[in-house]
This record gives C-alpha cells, structure tokens and sequence, in this order.
C-alpha cells in the first residue's frame, strides 16, 4: 500500500533531525514541527485509505 510507504518514509526521514533536535539544535526542532505535520497528514491519508478499503468489502 504506497500511503503506508509514504509514511514510513516520512518517519524515516524525520530521524537526523530529530537527534539533532535532542541535542538542543533549536532549526532542527522547527524541521522536526513541519516534518511532524506532514507525518500527521498522511497518517489521515492512510488512516481514509484503510477506511475505504473496508468498506469496499461489506
């Protein structure tokens, strides 16, 4: 399913700058913030997606 490989990618990528983050790097926390966002926003995708696939098979 490529929404759950989007957002796997997602968490991936989040990673270097969450360390750096941790390490008090005050531009990797405001990375870390809009990569946060884009994590949530395609859980929601995939979230309607398995949704959808549900219903489609009642």
């Amino acid at each position: 399913m490529q929404e759950y490989e989007d957002l796997k990618r997602l968490v991936d990528e989040a990673e270097s700058d969450i360390r750096k983050a941790e390490g008090g790097n005050k531009a990797a926390g405001t990375r870390v913030r809009k990569q946060m966002q884009q994590i949530k926003s395609a859980a929601q995708t995939l979230r309607n997606k398995v949704l959808e696939l549900r219903t489609d098979e009642e």
